[in-house]
């Protein structure tokens, strides 16, 4: 297993199973030089959004790699103001444009169920959903996925969806686990990848994670990853230090043992819990 190993999508595209997060990655120099490093020490995956407003820096990062198009996984999500057909396309070729590419290899409704479409959210869903089935079928976006929707979520976008999600981007760390929601999108074939699957950094004062890094003369966070790729997950560790960066990325040279599996996951609520997206006020 190494940084270009994959997973298979329900629809027979390949996913490199770690990916590079840009989540709070402000815009600009920062940005643009986390993804040259990160490309440089091997990560093929790199996931953006538009509600990180870094889309323009990571399009430049890639395009200084030198590295051709179609050997980078690109991943962008639909911000919480465009959930009409309308908007989807018109915010997606905005997309585009800003991260200099003319596809995306993945496209994720970001959140559920937004403040602004609140009182409608199914609908907005299902319009959104639509809009992206047909970029997806123009060949602009080769997989479609979804972020932070719990089990009601999906059931409802399954009602009117006519291509499934490969993918369900959702907050998964030692202490978090989500057991319930990861059982029902493996059963579904949807794939879990995980944002902040270093808690957003909480995981590095939690004295078992202290412990288990001595142990296996590791960081914290290589175990915190390596226990999200034993579950069958796609951590997305998000770094600006190129240390750190590297680091992130070996972890293919250990496995945890099924007792410290055990003892992870028995950890509960030591970094945050996933946000309840029908109550955020975003």
């Amino acid at each position: 297993m190494s940084l270009t190993s994959t997973y298979t999508l329900n629809n027979g595209v390949k996913i490199p199973q770690v990916g590079f997060g840009t989540w709070q990655t402000p815009d600009g120099q920062v940005a643009e030089e986390s993804v040259l490093k990160a490309l440089e020490v091997g990560y093929r995956h790199i996931d953006t959004a538009q509600g990180y407003h870094n889309e323009e820096s990571i399009g430049e990062g890639l395009r200084k790699s030198g590295i051709p198009r179609a050997e980078i996984f690109l991943t962008t999500k639909l911000w919480n103001s465009n959930h009409t057909k309308e908007l989807v396309q018109s915010s997606f070729a905005e997309s585009l444009k800003k991260l200099q590419t003319d596809y995306v290899d993945l496209f994720l409704i970001h959140w559920p169920n937004p403040v602004m479409y609140r009182d409608n959210w199914q609908k907005a869903n299902a319009e959104t959903w639509a809009a992206m089935e047909e970029l997806y079928a123009a060949g602009k976006i080769k997989a479609l996925g979804v972020s932070n929707f719990m089990i009601h979520h999906l059931e409802e976008l399954a009602k009117t969806a006519k291509v499934m999600p490969a993918v369900n981007q959702v907050f998964l760390a030692p202490g978090e686990e989500q057991a319930t929601l990861a059982a029902y999108c493996q059963e579904h074939n949807i794939i879990l990848e995980a944002y902040s699957p270093l808690g957003t950094g909480r995981i590095f004062n939690v004295p078992e994670m202290q412990a288990l890094a001595e142990k296996y003369n590791k960081s914290i966070a290589q175990i915190a990853l390596r226990w999200s790729l034993q579950h069958g997950f796609l951590p997305l560790p998000k770094s600006v230090t190129p240390s750190r960066i590297q680091e992130n990325s070996e972890i293919f040279d250990f496995e945890l043992a099924p007792e410290d599996m055990a003892l992870i996951n028995a950890l509960d609520g030591v970094v945050g819990k996933q946000k309840n997206p029908d109550t955020t006020n975003f």
